[in-house]
């Protein structure tokens, strides 16, 4: 399995980051892609994929909730990181208008420009979008060409937004703990898709899995989604390693 999008480098797991990787391990998980939030989070990032170079890989972006009043500053040391060394993706951005929607037009304007990086670099993109699929919708269609490639991260969207998405034709959804949730209505949707349009996600440390719901998740929890996939497309778990694992490879080229 790939977890497609995993935050192991935060404060959560720096007691016991050497068992949370040997967790995964175990369960089969063979990568762990790591999406940057902000200029705060660059170094720690890296230093974890410094010390699990076969397993872990960074990408770099600027999240949505910290574009704010300096976020000029924060793009310029973004794209001088992206000069530096090679990611295997541009991320994680979008726009979230749920906590605050004082910068919604920079959010949109940080976005776009993320989406040209991703263009002229020929890299992926993960998308957070929350409470802004109009928003983001407008972004993704005013770049929208044949090198825009990526993937909708925790995806959590109507029938509605799979079938513009998939319409893209260029995009896959991030899909994780939320669909073990009891309250969700992400399983029938999926059902409007198929295993190529997914890939495995934790969005460790946040989103746990049942029977973890509510703890801190990682990678390990991915085992869970897969099931829980599994039941969705009415196939066997390995189906739902092997194909998801193989959408992500052929996403990030890995």
């Amino acid at each position: 399995m790939i977890d497609t999008h995993s935050h192991i480098y935060l404060p959560e797991f720096d007691n016991d980051l050497d068992t949370v990787i040997n967790n995964a391990r175990s369960v089969g998980v063979e990568k762990i892609l790591l999406p940057n939030v902000d200029g705060e989070t660059i170094e720690r990032m890296l230093k974890v994929e410094q010390q699990y170079p076969d397993l872990c890989h960074a990408m770099m972006g600027l999240h949505p909730t910290s574009v704010k009043a300096d976020y000029q500053e924060q793009m310029s040391r973004i794209k001088n990181q992206l000069g530096e060394k090679k990611y295997i993706g541009i991320g994680e951005v979008g726009i979230d208008l749920y906590w605050d929607k004082t910068f919604r037009t920079q959010q949109m304007d940080v976005f776009s420009k993320h989406l040209q990086w991703a263009k002229e670099m020929n890299l992926p993109v993960v998308i957070h979008c929350r409470d802004a699929f109009p928003e983001v919708f407008e972004v993704v269609e005013a770049q929208l060409d044949e090198n825009l490639r990526g993937v909708f991260h925790s995806f959590t969207g109507s029938v509605n937004e799979v079938e513009t998405i998939m319409g893209y034709g260029s995009f896959l959804l991030g899909i994780n703990g939320v669909v073990t949730f009891k309250n969700t209505t992400l399983r029938e949707v999926l059902t409007h898709t198929t295993l190529d349009d997914v890939v495995l996600e934790t969005d460790a440390p946040y989103l746990a899995p049942v029977p973890y719901r509510g703890k801190r998740n990682e990678p390990a929890y991915l085992a869970g989604i897969a099931a829980q996939l599994a039941e969705v497309y009415k196939v066997s778990e390995e189906e739902v390693r092997h194909r998801t694992s193989a959408n992500a490879k052929k996403m990030f080229d890995l």
